[in-house]
C-alpha cells in the first residue's frame, strides 16, 4: 500500500531540558502524519465524528533510534501494511535527511465515538486505502 509523506519542523516547544525531542512529541508528529494521510484520501476527521466514528491507537511498537532537535526538518511517514474490517495498521518513520530517527508499528481501530466499541471502517475509506 502506499506511503504517505508530511514535513515537519522542531519547535522550542517539543524539545526538552536537553534540546531534544522529547519522546512523546514523536507520537503528536505521527498522529498528524495519519491525519494528512486520510485528508488527501479526501476524510474529513470532522465528518468522522458528525457519523460517530473515530479511530483510536490501540497498539503500539516503537523503536527511538537517533534524536531530533530543534529547528530539524523532519519527514514523517506512514503506510497502511493490513486493513481489516475494523482496524488498521501502519507502519511509520520519522527521518531527517534520510536517517531514520524513529519507527513505529502502530494499530488503530475505527470505534463508535457515543458507545465506545469498535465498528466497521467506513466504506469509502476502506474501498480507498490501496
Amino acid at each position: 500500500m502506499n506511503k504517505f509523506d508530511i514535513q515537519s519542523r522542531v519547535y522550542y516547544e517539543d524539545t526538552d531540558a536537553g534540546g531534544i525531542v522529547y519522546h512523546a512529541n514523536y507520537l503528536k508528529y505521527m498522529e498528524r502524519a495519519r491525519t494528512e494521510w486520510l485528508r488527501s484520501l479526501d476524510i474529513s476527521q470532522q465528518n468522522l465524528l458528525e457519523q460517530s466514528l473515530g479511530f483510536v491507537v490501540i497498539d503500539m511498537k516503537i523503536a527511538f533510534i537517533q534524536s531530533a532537535k530543534l529547528d530539524d526538518v523532519l519527514s514523517v511517514s506512514c503506510q497502511v501494511v493490513q486493513k481489516k474490517g475494523a482496524s488498521l495498521s501502519f507502519v511509520q518513520e520519522i527521518r531527517k535527511n534520510d536517517v531514520l530517527l524513529v519507527s513505529a508499528q502502530v494499530k488503530v481501530a475505527c470505534v463508535n465515538t457515543q458507545r465506545s466499541r469498535p465498528t466497521a471502517i467506513p466504506k469509502e475509506l476502506y474501498n480507498a486505502i490501496n
